[in-house]
């Protein structure tokens, strides 16, 4: 047990097949790193909120993954689930705005009031970033320090089970991971929703429909998207 990360939910099913991850010399490295950084520096999410997206989805129950690149930056809003943000936070970042724009237009439904997208992560929907760390204000300030590796056997523990899953890949980092992933899954593929791109093809690309219409073609319950709200967290 010695081995798990710092938070690390150790009651997860995530913990046998991930293990051996926390167990090599790169993961150790990993976690001397960001224990330095946050010794340094602010860095984002909180300790106690880097693995929520294990916590809130087990393995067993993840039916969708939503890649994301790395956590926000900015004060108060990751809370360890990619582009969701806490409950504190009342001004939408733009990405979580236009994902809204077109679940609203694409689910003929309103736009939720709420960022935290803890009720998807309890339904199957794992939300995960690629990168799950970094310094305050600095995007991107702990790329290739482990984190791609680790998340790339995450999305394997996904990938090779063989209930169907569907992925959800936006932008080019999340694109890539296409390789690794089985043909038995679904995968929907667009642009990021960040404003620079979104216009590019995420808007009309019917995500959350698409995800439903997979899932109930597996025999698999369909996720309730509109189910976020001020209750959820």
């Amino acid at each position: 047990m010695s081995h798990f990360p710092d938070h690390w939910p150790t009651e997860s099913d995530w913990s046998e097949t991930l293990v051996t991850q926390f167990e090599s010399d790169w993961f150790q490295e990993l976690n001397r790193f960001v224990r330095q950084q946050r010794n340094d520096a602010t860095v984002y999410p909180p300790a106690e909120d880097t693995f929520n997206a294990f916590r809130f989805t087990t393995l067993a129950e993840t039916r969708v993954v939503i890649l994301g690149q790395d956590p926000y930056h900015g004060p108060g809003q990751a809370h360890g689930i990619c582009f969701s943000v806490s409950e504190t936070v009342s001004k939408l970042p733009p990405s979580l705005k236009n994902i809204y724009k077109e679940m609203a237009a694409d689910l003929e439904c309103e736009i939720p009031q709420s960022g935290n997208l803890e009720s998807w992560a309890r339904q199957g929907v794992l939300l995960l970033n690629t990168v799950l760390t970094v310094r305050e204000s600095e995007a991107n300030s702990h790329r290739k320090k482990g984190w791609e590796k680790f998340t790339d056997a995450v999305i394997r523990s996904v990938g090779e089970r063989e209930l169907p899953c569907v992925f959800i890949l936006w932008g080019k980092p999340a694109e890539k991971k296409l390789s690794i992933i089985g043909e038995q899954h679904t995968t929907i593929v667009s642009p990021h929703p960040s404003p620079l791109s979104a216009h590019r093809g995420f808007f009309g690309s019917r995500p959350f429909s698409r995800t439903n219409e997979a899932l109930d073609s597996f025999g698999q319950k369909k996720i309730e998207w509109t189910s976020v709200s001020r209750a959820s967290g």
